[in-house]
């Protein structure tokens, strides 16, 4: 490798450290930082391409840090939050603009909604698993994007309605798997697409009248 890295010498005095097996998500925050530090000309475009393939065939986590010991955290992705709780009655609660997508979110509602908007979250995973208790009144909307998919499969349902519009067609890779578990007595469930603006709709008219 250009600039080749070396091991980090342990000197307490208690030998080589144990090095963990990585994960898939762990080699996919590498390739981030690796991807952002080249953007940044901290890396030539050789060098990228060698870390890359590094990283994606790496088997521990020593690996993985070797790749990245040289580079600065600051301005490398964010880590998302393992869990985020959100437990409201009597009134409504927004995630909207660059807000940061965690790992799980456990949702509790009565009369009051949940809106999650994705068209400008910042996603650092492939899987986003929601646990819902959605009773009377407690609605939750999710705003999609291309990438984006809802799947309720194993959703438990008493009352209330699930509408889930896909925000893309069925050759679009997969950017974010929303899957939902729990239930739902007396809620709403929507998955839409952004609404269109005024101004769009005005177009599309016009559009379709002059044809």
């Amino acid at each position: 490798m250009t600039g080749e890295l070396k091991p980090v010498d342990d000197s307490s005095g208690h030998g080589p450290r144990p090095e963990f097996r990585a994960s898939d998500r762990e080699r996919d925050q590498v390739v981030e930082i690796l991807q952002v530090a080249a953007g940044d000309g901290r890396l030539t475009a050789a060098e990228l391409d060698e870390r890359l393939d590094a990283a994606l065939s790496a088997r521990t986590t020593g690996d993985l840090a070797r790749l990245t010991v040289d580079l600065p955290a600051e301005g490398m992705p964010p880590q998302a939050r393992d869990v985020v709780r959100i437990d409201h009655r009597f009134g409504d609660i927004t995630r909207t603009d660059r807000w940061l997508v965690p790992r799980r979110m456990e949702i509790r509602l009565m009369f009051g909604e949940a809106k999650l908007d994705f068209t400008h979250a910042v996603i650092t995973h492939h899987t986003l698993h929601i646990d819902v208790d959605l009773r009377i009144g407690g609605n939750l909307t999710m705003v999609t994007r291309p990438g984006i998919v809802v799947d309720t499969d194993d959703l438990e349902r008493g009352s209330g309605d699930v509408k889930i519009r896909p925000a893309s067609g069925p050759d679009t890779d997969t950017l974010l798997r929303v899957h939902l578990t729990g239930r739902s007595r007396g809620g709403d469930i929507i998955a839409r697409p952004p609404r269109r603006k005024l101004s769009e709709w005005l177009r599309r008219t016009t559009s379709s009248s002059g044809r």
